[in-house]
This record gives C-alpha cells, structure tokens and sequence, in this order.
C-alpha cells in the first residue's frame, strides 16, 4: 500500500503528465493542404491520367519578368535587401499602399494605419494576437479559410461558426444572435476563400455596424481584391469617418504578383491598434522580407496595366467554369459559389468528401479539397462539398476537370 506522500507524489505526476500533454497545436488538425498533396506519393492512388492539381490557392507562375529584373538587380546592387528591415515595413512601401488605397476606396488612409506583415496569415495571426485573450470568441463563417480557424484554436480562442445560405453568403440577421460578452470580433473573407462568393457593400456595411454598435472589431481579408468584378471600389467602408475604431483589413500581394515564396502582406488597422501589431511583429520575425517588400512597392507603380489583364484572366476563368458546369447540375451536382480563384461545389455521392476526394485523384487524376476541411466536424455540409481551386488552369483544363467530374461512377469510386 503507498503511503500518503507516495500517493501525492503519484497524483502530482499524473497531473504534470496531462498538463504536458495538452498544448496549444495538440488539438489542431494537420495543415490541409500537405494533407491533400501527400496523397500524390500514395502508391495507392497512382492515377493513369494526367493530374490537375486544383487543391490550392498558391499562383504556380513567375512574377512577370520586368519584376524579376527589378528583384535581380536589387540584391546585386542594394545590401538593404539582406539586413533587418523596419518591423512594421518598409516606409515607401506603407505609403504606397496607403496612397493607392486611399484613392481606390475614398477613405482617409496613411502610412501610420499601415502595417507589411510575413504575408497575409501572419497579418491575420497579428490581428488576432492584439485583440483577443484567452477563451474570447470569434465569430467565423462557414466554409471557413481553414488557417483562420487554426490560429484561433492555438490561441486558445473559440471559433464560432456562423451559417451561410445557398450562395455561400454569410446570414447577417444570425450573427448578433452569437455575439457575447466575450465576443471579440468578425471575421469575413471578400471575395471568399474557399467559396468564391463575393459580398456586397451592403452587406459589409450591415456588418461593420453591427460590429461598430457592439464594440467588437471587424476584420475583412480581401487577399483576393484584385480579382473582384468591381476593383475600382469593392466597398465604402472606408468612407465611414470612424473606420478606424471598428475596422481591420488584410491584404496580401502574393497573389496578385505571384510572388508568394516572399511572403509579403499588409495589414490596415487605427494607429494605435498599430502599436499593439508592432510588439507582435517584432517576436514572430522581427522584420518582413526585405526583397519582396522592395517588389512589392515596385508592383505598385509599374504594373497597373499587367494586373488589370490578370484580373481579367481570372474572372474570365470563373465565367467559364460557371457556364461549362451546367452539364453537371443534370448530373446532381450543384455549384454553390465560384470567382476569383475558387467554386465550391455541392456532389451526389453517398460518401463524405473526405473519403472521395483521394479516390477522385486515383480514377480521374484530379486533385482538389474536400469540404470537411472548411467546416466544424460535426457540421454535416462538409461531407457534401468540394473546394475547386482553378486559378492556376486554363480554360482548357478546366473544360477536361468538369468533363472528367462528369464521368465519375459512384460505382467505380468503390472500386477497391
């Protein structure tokens, strides 16, 4: 029999042992995307046909060539490219932006409501880091950027999930019935990953009042902006005298240059919710890529004309993609949202997405996301969905990706 100490003793290091064993990424689940790329190297699910790869965001091309000249030539002829940098970037790169901003939106932005982050997550995880304590809430829609609900998890904050409709658009009258007093802020992504939807002004502006009447903040990734039909203003929340005090924007140059490998975005928030960003920067990197930063700005002013032809591109790759999936509505599929990069699509099957997406890749060499990995687990329209990432197919591929969907057998799909 263990004596008294003995028996403290035990129940201290079983305590201890628990305690170590439950840490702030314990509970997350892997990254999606390597999940979904190791399916490639399974010898199991080796397909015949040629893959399309449409399971992530990520530009696959170069930055067009006039930039990479302009990067080559800054690391041969400038060492500020390979030294720190200021933590909230680069001056000439936050006045740009706050410029061009400014001017798209209509708003009074500057440089001190500007700050460049290690890319658009990081400017996320900043955001989150200044507003949030442990246990707050914040509030997400659903299908949501699965990064997002990540961050939030190794935070030690709540997601929690607000219902969209049948066009992927978040229900505003549901919202403030989630909001509590721990309630820190919404979030809302324009134009939409995973789902492509795009929404209005209206409804942003219903939004930032509701955020703005109860004291929570507001916070709008628009990574994908320039691919938004109307790019000369997607909204007029910067036209709201007080944006400062309700709103956070987050911006990533990655897509629009395709430089994402220099992790370069913007994050645009009240100078003195600055200050708080700045402490956050300072610990994760201490400074953004000096190169990318230089690009970025470079971007800025010469390549107007060159991202004005890629958002054409892009959208006019989304109208394909809706007009030549009419065919698979006959089929019992459903196309719940589609622009910018993305469609996010409804199937038939019996089975999850989960356990048809690699089989899809095997019989059809297709690979893309399954809806499970946008969605709270017990959510049940994560089974019934797909993520469909075509910005990086032409419209060619696109017309054999929808075909080759087409054609898929339930019955083959089992096929062992």
């Amino acid at each position: 029999m263990l004596s008294r100490t003995e028996e403290r003793i035990k129940l201290v290091m079983t305590l201890t042992d628990k305690i170590l064993k439950k840490t702030r990424t314990k509970d997350v689940d892997p990254p999606p995307v390597l999940e979904v790329k190791s399916w490639i190297s399974d010898p199991d699910l080796q397909p015949s046909k040629t893959i399309i790869d449409v399971s992530q965001a990520a530009p696959t091309e170069p930055p067009p060539d006039k930039m990479l000249k302009f990067m080559a030539d800054k690391v041969l002829s400038d060492n500020a490219v390979n030294t720190y940098g200021p933590v909230l970037g680069l001056d000439e790169l936050r006045e740009s932006l706050a410029r061009q901003w400014s001017s798209q939106y209509k708003g009074k932005i500057s440089k001190k409501n500007v700050a460049i982050t290690s890319g658009c997550n990081q400017a996320f995880c900043a955001s989150i880091a200044t507003f949030t304590s442990e246990n707050d809430e914040v509030i997400v829609p659903t299908p949501w950027y699965f990064n997002h609900h990540m961050w939030l998890q190794m935070a030690g904050v709540k997601t929690v999930p607000l219902e969209t409709d049948s066009n992927m658009i978040p229900i505003f009258e549901k919202a403030e019935a989630l909001i509590t007093d721990r309630t820190r802020a919404i979030v809302l992504v324009s134009p939409n990953n995973p789902s492509g939807s795009i929404y209005s002004n209206e409804l942003l502006q219903k939004f930032y009042k509701l955020c703005s009447s109860n004291s929570i903040r507001l916070i709008l990734d628009e990574t994908y902006k320039d691919f938004h039909p109307n790019v000369s203003q997607p909204h007029k929340l910067f036209e709201n005298n007080d944006w400062k005090q309700t709103l956070t924007i987050l911006y990533s140059f990655s897509k629009t240059y395709r430089m994402t490998g220099h992790r370069v975005g913007a994050l645009l928030t009240s100078y003195e919710n600055l200050l708080e960003v700045e402490k956050v920067l300072d610990t994760f990197t201490v400074c953004p890529p000096q190169l990318g930063q230089y690009a970025a700005n470079w971007g800025l002013a010469n390549l107007e004309a060159w991202t004005s032809d890629r958002r054409a591109e892009i959208l006019e790759r989304a109208k394909h993609f809706s007009k030549k999936f009419e065919p698979l509505s006959a089929a019992g599929w459903s196309l719940r949202g589609c622009g910018a990069y993305f469609a996010f699509v409804d199937h038939p099957f019996k089975e999850g997405s989960e356990t048809l997406a690699p089989l899809i890749l095997r019989d059809q060499g297709i690979l893309l996301m399954p809806g499970t990995m946008f969605y709270p687990k017990y959510d049940p329209h994560g089974p019934r969905t797909f993520r469909i990432a075509f910005a990086n197919i032409d419209k060619n591929k696109i017309t054999t990706l929808l075909e080759r969907l087409k054609n898929l057998s339930y019955q083959r799909l089992q096929r062992t």
